[in-house]
């Protein structure tokens, strides 16, 4: 484990592996260098690359601080690159891909950019997200129920049914969940603008000129629609499904399509 330096002077812990062009990993909701998809992407893509899997804040053996901000985690995500050499390829998983979009926007030196199912809701494909969204969940946190705050996510950001997360509680797995918690009204102020049920507007992508693939599973139709939407208004994208695969994409049908983009000329 390295630590790299963000702009607010947040301790951001990361872990570097392989040779030869860097990419870095940016994770969506729960997931760090130990928890979650990423865990396995790394160790195959490591032969091909310099690989660098960073906790963002809150997570892992990330520093935090006293209050969020998007640009906040834009700058850990911008120390992460500076890491891996001062530019890099880049692979956002859900909520890590809207979350490296935005820094794509910002200016952050992204050579090359993979999007795995952003999350972006668009006409009716199915409810937005409540205006009082992060609201609520920082409110869960602040009375300390942090299991409330994760049956919220699954609930109402997911769409999982109430029973099936009732069903969850009681799996090994829900502890993990429930230590990460605080870190989910951070995620939902990364997708808040894009989970509005609005399609994306063209002008607020235009400085993602980086070559960018999105890629889905098609298995949910609001996550494939949404993915259909982003990429229509990328300036230079490329668009590709893994059929049946959900959203918790297994990492051997991932890999072989990330390795292929990322070794484009």
């Amino acid at each position: 484990m390295t630590i790299a330096i963000s702009k607010d002077g947040t301790h951001i812990a990361y872990d570097q592996r392989g040779d030869g062009p860097a990419v870095v990993l940016v994770d969506g909701a729960f997931g760090s260098r130990s928890f979650g998809p990423n865990v396995g992407t790394a160790p195959l893509l490591g032969p091909h690359f310099t690989v660098v899997h960073y906790d963002r804040r809150g997570r892992g053996e990330s520093g935090d601080a006293p209050s969020y901000a998007v640009e906040r985690e834009i700058g850990d995500l911008a120390a992460a690159v500076e890491a891996a050499g001062g530019s890099a390829a880049v692979f956002g998983t859900s909520s890590g891909g809207n979350l490296a979009l935005k820094a794509a926007a910002g200016g952050v030196p992204i050579t090359r950019l993979a999007l795995w199912e952003p999350n972006f809701i668009v006409n009716d494909s199915r409810p937005p997200l409540p205006p009082d969204y992060v609201d609520r969940l920082n409110d869960l946190i602040g009375s300390d129920r942090r299991g409330d705050a994760v049956e919220y996510f699954m609930t109402v950001a997911v769409g999982m049914p109430v029973e099936f997360v009732a069903q969850m509680r009681e799996m090994p797995i829900w502890p993990a969940f429930e230590e990460a918690a605080h870190t989910l009204a951070y995620d939902g102020a990364v997708i808040a603008e894009h989970m509005t049920g609005e399609e994306p507007a063209p002008e607020r992508w235009v400085e993602v000129k980086m070559p960018t693939l999105v890629i889905d599973g098609g298995t949910t139709p609001w996550i494939s629609r949404g993915a259909d939407a982003v990429a229509a208004v990328l300036p230079n994208v490329q668009r590709r499904t893994i059929p049946g695969q959900q959203h918790d994409v297994d990492p051997a049908a991932l890999a072989p399509v990330l390795i292929e983009f990322f070794e484009e000329d």
